[in-house]
C-alpha cells in the first residue's frame, strides 16, 4: 500500500514522499504496476532496443506508445503523448523488451508503427498545466452527477479525467442498459469549456479505478495487479464447499469475487480424486447421505436419518468411505460407529519467552517506592502485632498454683499489700509493661530498685 506522503506531490511533478520518482519497488505509487526483471541484463550484439513504451495515466489507464526520438526514457520520467485531439502528460511504468510481451499479453498489435507517439519528456510548463486540469477533476464530477440526476438517466457517473493539456475531459460511468447520452453532452461540454467524452466501464472496472480495501484487509486485486477479470461463477463456491452467502462471497464492485477463481483448479483437482458425492453409504446403521467434504483433513460427512430417530452427522476419512462402497459392491452392509468421535491430537507445545533475567516484567514500575519513614512504621506495627500475639499466649497459658509469678498472691489466697515505696520513686510511674520491659523502672537504661519484702 501506499504510503501517505506519496500523495502529496512537489512543484517538480514527482511524489513528495517516497522520493523514488512515484516508482517505488514496492508499486505502491503506481497501480498495475509491472516489476521489469530484465533491468540490467544487457541486449545480444547487433540487436536495437525495442522502441515501445508503457504510459500510465490516471488511475488504472494504460497506453502504449512509440518512442520516435529514441528519448533515454525510464520507469517514473513524465512525458508528453500524443492525443486525439492535443496532448496529455503520462508516466513512464515500462520500458525495454517486457512492453513487447505486455503487448502480446493484452493483444496489442507487434508493430509500434501503429502507435502513437511520446512527443518528448514534461516540462514545467506541461507539469503545471497538467496539474491545473487535475485540480478541476471533483468539481466536475461532482457537477456531472447533478446534470445526470436531473436528466434523470439510469447511469453513475464514477470518474471524470481530464487531459494533459486541459483540452478535453473523459467521463467514465456504469449503467445497465444502453444510455442515449447525446443531450447530456452537449450539455457538459457547454458548462466546462472542453471538450466531453462519454465512456461505460464495468463494475468490476469501476472498482479498480476508485481503489479501496478488501474483507481480506488489503487493497483490491483489481486496483494494484489483476489485468484480466475472468468470469466467476456460483461453481466456484460450491467445489470449494463455501456457503452461497452473496454479502460474504460479493466485492465491492456487488460482483462475486475475483479471489474465488485463484484456488479453484487445486480444489477440482482433489475432488476428483475423492469418492463420488452422489453415492449413498448403506450401513447397518441406515443410509448415509452425503452432506460436505472436508479436504484439508481429508474427512467426508454423511447424514444418518432413521424413522423414530434423530439426525445423525457422522465423517469418516476418505479410505473409510472406499471400504464401506467397496462393500456395498458386493452386497454387504458393515456396521460403523456414528458417534465416533476424532482421537485427541497432543498440542505441540512451542517454546515461548521466558523471562530469564527478572528485568523485562511490564509490572515492575506499578509498585510505588517507599519512603524511609514508611517502612519504620511498617516495622513497628509488626512488632506490635508481634507482642500483642506472644501477650495472648501467656494469657490462654494455665497458671501455677500458689501466686503468680515476682512474688504476688495466688489466684485464689489474699493478696499481699506492698510495702512503702523507696525515697525518690514516689511520683513515677511503671513503664513499659506490656511492651515486654520487664520490671524496669519509668527511666530508661536505669534498673529499677528491687521491691522490699512485705512486712
Amino acid at each position: 500500500m501506499a504510503c501517505a506522503g506519496c500523495s502529496t506531490v512537489g512543484p517538480d511533478g514527482k511524489p513528495a514522499g517516497c522520493k523514488s520518482n512515484g516508482y517505488c519497488s514496492t508499486s505502491g505509487c503506481n497501480k498495475l504496476g509491472v516489476f521489469d526483471w530484465l533491468t540490467g541484463v544487457p541486449l545480444p550484439s547487433g540487436q536495437q532496443a525495442f522502441d515501445g513504451v508503457e504510459v500510465r495515466f490516471k488511475n488504472t489507464r494504460k497506453a502504449f506508445y512509440r518512442n520516435v526520438g529514441s528519448l533515454q526514457l525510464m520507469p517514473g520520467d513524465l512525458v508528453v503523448v500524443d492525443a486525439a485531439p492535443g496532448h496529455d502528460v503520462g508516466m513512464v511504468s515500462l520500458t525495454g523488451e517486457l512492453v513487447r510481451a505486455q503487448m502480446e499479453r493484452k493483444k496489442v498489435t507487434g508493430e509500434t508503427y501503429e502507435l502513437r507517439k511520446v512527443l518528448r519528456k514534461a516540462s514545467q510548463e506541461d507539469i503545471d498545466r497538467w496539474h491545473v486540469a487535475r485540480k478541476l477533476e471533483d468539481d466536475t464530477l461532482f457537477t456531472s452527477r447533478r446534470m445526470v440526476a436531473d436528466a434523470r438517466l439510469d447511469m453513475k457517473v464514477t470518474d471524470v479525467e481530464y487531459q494533459g493539456d486541459g483540452t478535453k475531459a473523459i467521463v467514465y460511468y456504469t449503467a445497465e442498459d444502453r444510455i442515449d447520452f447525446r443531450g447530456i453532452v452537449r450539455t457538459m461540454s457547454d458548462r466546462f469549456k472542453v471538450r466531453v467524452e462519454m465512456k461505460q466501464i464495468g463494475a468490476r472496472q469501476e472498482a479498480g479505478r476508485i481503489g479501496g480495501i478488501g474483507s481480506c484487509g488489503r487493497e483490491l486485486c483489481c486496483s494494484t495487479w489483476l489485468t484480466d477479470f475472468r468470469s466467476v461463477t456460483t461453481s466456484a463456491a460450491r467445489y470449494q464447499q463455501l456457503a452461497l452467502n452473496p454479502q460474504k462471497l460479493a466485492g465491492q464492485c456487488g460482483k462475486l469475487k475475483c479471489c474465488l477463481n485463484y484456488e479453484l483448479d487445486m480444489y477440482i483437482e482433489a475432488v476428483k480424486s475423492y469418492p463420488s458425492q452422489n453415492a449413498k453409504l448403506k450401513t447397518q446403521q441406515g443410509t448415509g447421505t452425503h452432506m460436505k467434504t472436508d479436504i484439508f483433513t481429508g474427512k467426508m460427512w454423511y447424514g444418518f436419518k432413521k424413522p423414530g430417530e434423530p439426525f445423525i452427522m457422522a465423517g469418516f476419512p476418505v479410505e473409510v468411505v472406499r471400504d464401506i462402497l467397496a462393500q456395498n459392491k458386493q452386497g454387504v452392509e458393515p456396521e460403523v460407529d456414528l458417534n465416533m468421535v476424532d482421537a485427541v491430537e497432543e498440542k505441540v507445545k512451542t517454546p515461548d519467552y521466558e523471562n530469564v533475567v527478572g528485568q523485562d516484567d511490564l509490572t515492575r514500575f506499578d509498585s510505588k517506592n517507599k519512603s524511609g519513614k514508611k517502612r519504620r512504621g511498617s516495622r513497628d506495627r509488626r512488632d506490635r502485632q508481634r507482642s500483642g500475639d506472644q501477650g495472648a499466649q501467656a494469657k490462654a497459658a494455665p497458671k501455677k498454683e500458689g501466686g503468680r509469678e515476682g512474688g504476688e498472691g495466688g489466684a485464689t489466697g489474699p493478696r499481699k499489700e506492698r510495702g512503702p515505696r523507696p525515697e525518690g520513686q514516689g511520683g513515677q510511674r511503671r513503664r513499659g509493661r506490656g511492651r515486654g520491659r520487664g520490671d524496669k523502672g519509668g527511666d530508661r537504661g536505669s534498673a529499677a530498685p528491687q521491691t522490699p519484702p512485705a512486712t
